[in-house]
């Protein structure tokens, strides 16, 4: 997997110009080569490479309003699309998923959708960022300590820098050690424990972020976020929920 290339490719031109350097340093060759050494061990790797930065492609970043950081992308067969939290079409919704559209549902009394695609949401300036862009199957954090977080650290800083008033939604301890990467002082970050089921009712459930986050964004004079996901066509199955 040639990255490098892939990242010229797939990056629109704004992100590209911002993180252009970064493309050229060595925790990047380092990168490189390790992603390189998995293909030629065959491991089968998630997302597929031209989903690798969806995240960037759907969210463009003069264009991001929200910040949401995940870990690293679903390591089952055909779930990573690209978007942290998000699974393709298709696919159950992950555990995670189905908290965060429960917190959704009491915040804003928007219903679950039938689906875990959150597209919409990117398409609408909320960028879904893993911070480990990759991931072997059925191995979760394979691809961590690798680089990965040397990039998106950059993209969280870039962000900060250049954008002005972003939420960004850190749920968990490790998204929240990336609150140091951003100016308070320029945008809204928001704390709350992960979604996952092992510590949503420490307080994730009640956080009601979604609703603070169109408060401040209006205030802003920026807009809101639509969080009603669109539902799957008609003709498409309907999904149940990942136990």
């Amino acid at each position: 997997m040639n990255i490098t290339e892939k990242a010229r490719k797939q990056l629109p031109p704004n992100w590209l110009n911002a993180l252009e350097g970064d493309l050229k340093k060595p925790y990047w060759a380092s990168l490189s080569a390790y992603l390189q050494q998995q293909d030629k061990l065959a491991k089968v790797i998630y997302p597929p490479s031209e989903k690798l930065f969806s995240a960037f492609h759907h969210t463009d970043l003069e264009c991001v309003k929200v910040v949401i950081i995940g870990q690293d992308p679903y390591h089952g067969a055909g779930q990573a699309n690209g978007l942290c939290f998000s699974v393709t079409a298709g696919n159950k919704i992950p555990p995670s998923l189905r908290n965060i559209f429960s917190e959704l549902d009491a915040d804003l009394q928007i219903s679950a959708p039938d689906h875990g695609c959150l597209q919409s949401w990117a398409e609408q300036g909320v960028l879904l960022l893993n911070t480990v862009l990759s991931v072997e199957d059925s191995n979760p954090g394979a691809h961590a300590g690798q680089g990965w977080e040397d990039f998106t650290d950059t993209v969280i800083k870039t962000i900060s820098g250049q954008c002005t008033s972003v939420v960004f939604m850190l749920w968990g301890s490790y998204a929240q050690k990336k609150a140091e990467l951003v100016d308070s002082s320029n945008h809204l970050v928001l704390c709350a424990p992960h979604p996952s089921p092992l510590s949503a009712y420490r307080g994730f459930f009640g956080c009601r972020h979604f609703s603070a986050a169109n408060r401040y964004l209006q205030t802003k004079r920026r807009g809101s976020v639509n969080w009603r996901l669109p539902e799957m066509e008609d003709d498409q199955p309907q999904i149940a929920f990942e136990l």
